[in-house]
């Protein structure tokens, strides 16, 4: 199936212009939004020492990674565009797959961008004096501006996101090297241990972790691009695997610095972390650096996001599984132009309907639902398939995969837990797309039933 759609994705004039380079960017960059900058200070209200933070923060690293390369695996053996579309199709029928793509449009791919463009307004308000309308306004126009970009083609999209990908880290690495000249060895050596009576507890690092893979989310959307890879086989497996190790060692490059510059309970007392330390480091002065900094890093996530997710679209409208016209290609740009339309503007809907936190909740319980299923295809194909072409092979099989599926499941049940209703809500919005998927298979099997009564008429 997958040498299919790869056909189709050639003949409809997708254009093969990714590289290594390209896909380490894309995670790279689309990973990176605000989360460094803020979770800081939740993870220290849940953990007394730097030990357990680096531990919690390598964890969610490693599990990150693991998913990464069992994505890789499926990448390899299913090369065409749609990435976590494809992989879930061939790993439990097309109904699942479908339900995803559906939701990936509905909520989870579309409500990140929303949530995305929710924080970028609230950043750009501490910046300029701008009103609550205005606020709202520069959101949409971030998400639309994006989309624009992205409709001129992936070479377009792909330049403009390695252009904020560098803008980011060099604004990290800015920021880090602040850290480090003003920071001390002496405080973060004091903050190795817990202090006693505030032994190690295992259920509030479970409770951190779930907060860390949060901020390391967003390093599966390089598999929808697969099929403009000039070699997906090589570059994609390469790209999850760089991209996610490069945000790893950042995240704990950070910690270390805040660390070297504030003390846990200094950190347990801002839910600005980053501009509290630069602060401290600096003698004052540095919000409006660090609200930039976090400015370029969010609007390089978000055009992330904007330039992959329409891929899946494309990919099932191809199918006969989704509206025709998400699968035509623009002559002259190479791109699902009309996909990325509707994404945008759907998107720039969504920031007027929630708060972050109620969109973030959202997203958060209904992806990682998917996120789970797809790691654990990677065992689901390898017994149900076992003679499939492997180019690449997740290393750690079965019990790497199967961390990560645990994880996804932790993470889901916590947010079904904190938030019921908005649980509730995700899920009903998913089954909506049942009736659509009834009415795409009737139409394949008309189709398909016409074809049978020509043939026989001949």
């Amino acid at each position: 199936m997958s040498s299919s759609t790869e056909h189709r994705s050639n003949s409809l004039g997708l254009l093969r212009d990714l590289r290594l380079r390209d896909a380490t960017a894309i995670v790279a960059g689309t990973i990176i939004g605000s989360g460094i900058f803020l979770v800081p200070g939740n993870i220290a209200n849940d953990l007394s020492s730097f030990s357990a933070v680096t531990l919690v923060w390598l964890t969610g690293g490693l599990l990150s990674l693991f998913g990464a390369l069992a994505l890789g695996e499926m990448g390899a053996a299913f090369p065409g565009a749609g990435g976590l579309y494809v992989y879930l199709r061939e790993a439990y029928g097309r109904t699942i797959g479908f339900l995803y793509g559906w939701a990936l449009l509905a909520l989870i791919h579309s409500g990140s961008i929303a949530t995305l463009a929710v924080a970028f307004r609230i950043y750009l308000a501490q910046i300029l004096p701008l009103s609550a309308t205005q606020q709202k306004l520069a959101g949409i126009l971030c998400v639309l501006v994006l989309t624009g970009v992205n409709c001129l083609g992936v070479r377009s999209g792909k330049n403009v996101h390695n252009l904020l990908t560098v803008a980011k880290y060099m604004g990290i690495a800015i920021m880090l090297g602040l850290l480090f000249y003003g920071g001390h060895v002496h405080l973060l050596r004091a903050s190795v241990w817990p202090k006693p009576g505030l032994g190690f507890s295992p259920a509030s690092f479970g409770v951190a972790l779930i907060a860390v893979l949060w901020a390391y989310e967003g390093w599966h959307v390089l598999s929808f691009v697969s099929g403009e890879f000039k070699n997906p086989q090589r570059d994609l497996p390469k790209g999850l695997f760089y991209g996610t190790l490069i945000v790893t060692v950042t995240y704990l490059l950070a910690n270390v610095a805040y660390y070297s510059v504030l003390t846990n309970t200094q950190l347990q007392h801002t839910q600005r972390a980053a501009a509290t330390a630069v602060s401290a480091a600096t003698g004052g002065g540095s919000a409006a650096f660090i609200s930039v900094l976090i400015l370029v890093s969010i609007v390089g996530a978000t055009n992330g996001m904007i330039l992959t997710g329409p891929r899946v679209y494309y990919a099932m409208a191809e199918e006969g599984l989704f509206f025709a016209i998400f699968g035509k290609v623009s002559a002259r740009f190479r791109a699902p132009v009309f996909a990325i339309l509707v994404q945008g503007l759907w998107a720039a809907g969504l920031t007027l309907l929630g708060t972050f936190q109620e969109l973030f909740t959202y997203v958060v319980f209904t992806g990682w639902i998917f996120y789970g299923l797809a790691v654990a295809g990677v065992i689901v194909l390898r017994v149900r398939q076992p003679g499939l072409e492997r180019p690449f092979r997740a290393p750690g099989y079965p019990w790497l995969p199967a961390l990560f599926a645990l994880a996804a499941l932790a993470i889901t049940v916590s947010a079904v837990v904190s938030s019921p209703m908005h649980a509730l809500y995700g899920i009903g919005l998913v089954l909506t797309g049942l009736p659509l998927y009834a009415l795409f298979v009737a139409r394949i099997r008309s189709k398909r039933a016409n074809t049978s009564a020509g043939a026989a008429a001949e």
